[in-house]
């Protein structure tokens, strides 16, 4: 270069210097104000994820993403099956919401809720601690059987009474004790009960001697709230069926009105009465 020529370029930035710096930095700014500012940071999380509810087959869990920093705009949520430590997770296929039911496959194993945050700047993810092992749903328990037998441990009417209970002829007694040749009339009572062991109110009785036409026939009667009936009968001229009888056998008949005679609820029972025809 010329020395002239020089010395106008030595002339000009002497006189310009000052001014093509100020429009150098005037040009950043225009720059910076176009979009190429330095770039903030991705989300980072601030309070990890968390999980409620209860670890056990059957339930749902629910997930809190925590909160972050860098303003996020967009969150992805994952469930992950862990081992029974919390290790080696891995993605539970299409658990992408903020709720997870838990299924036999998770039994024995933990679960972590993982979240992805992310804003124009990029992503982090957060998982939570693993739950407690999850245990396997509670059986249900069967209802015990059914008895049959009222509530309570009274006397039991015997219309609360159904099966597999039945009626129950558990006592009698005979007056008198003994029949003899001169006997003309004699009382049977006769105590009813449950097979639950209650005694039974309202229970229909039946009684008659076997063979019959030894004594007079009687219509069934009820039993009272002790569970007892009373029942009276004459002799009849079939008293006494040999000179050699030595019992009168009776048949006795417990049942529940309106059931069939040898159905539902009703028993039977057979006894004896001491018979002393030399007496």
């Amino acid at each position: 270069m010329r020395d002239s020529q020089r010395k106008r370029w030595f002339f000009v930035g002497g006189v310009f210097g000052a001014g093509i710096s100020s429009v150098v930095v005037a040009a950043l700014g225009v720059f910076a104000g176009t979009g190429l500012a330095a770039q903030q940071a991705p989300p980072q999380s601030v309070d990890p994820p968390q999980i409620s509810g209860t670890p056990q087959e059957g339930k749902t869990l629910h997930g809190d993403r925590g909160s972050w920093s860098n303003n996020p705009t967009d969150f992805n949520y994952f469930w992950t099956r862990c081992d029974n430590t919390g290790a080696s997770c891995s993605n539970i296929a299409g658990a992408h919401a903020a709720t997870y039911g838990l299924t036999s496959a998770d039994v024995g194993n933990t679960i972590r809720f993982k979240v992805q945050a992310t804003n124009k700047d990029g992503g982090n993810f957060a998982s939570s601690v693993p739950t407690a092992v999850i245990q396997a749903a509670a059986k249900p328990v069967p209802p015990p059987p059914a008895t049959g037998c009222p509530a309570g441990s009274g006397p039991a009417q015997v219309s609360a009474i159904t099966l597999p209970a039945r009626l129950v002829v558990d006592q009698f007694t005979a007056a008198p004790f003994v029949l003899t040749r001169s006997t003309q009339a004699v009382t049977i009572r006769v105590h009813i009960s449950d097979t639950c062991g209650q005694s039974v109110q309202g229970a229909m009785v039946y009684v008659t001697a076997i063979p019959f036409n030894q004594i007079t026939n009687q219509a069934p009667q009820p039993t009272g709230a002790d569970g007892w009936v009373s029942l009276s009968f004459q002799m009849l001229t079939g008293f006494p069926v040999s000179p050699r009888q030595s019992l009168m056998a009776i048949f006795m008949q417990a049942k529940k009105p309106g059931d069939p005679p040898l159905a539902g609820i009703s028993n039977t029972r057979l006894g004896s009465i001491p018979v002393n025809l030399h007496g």
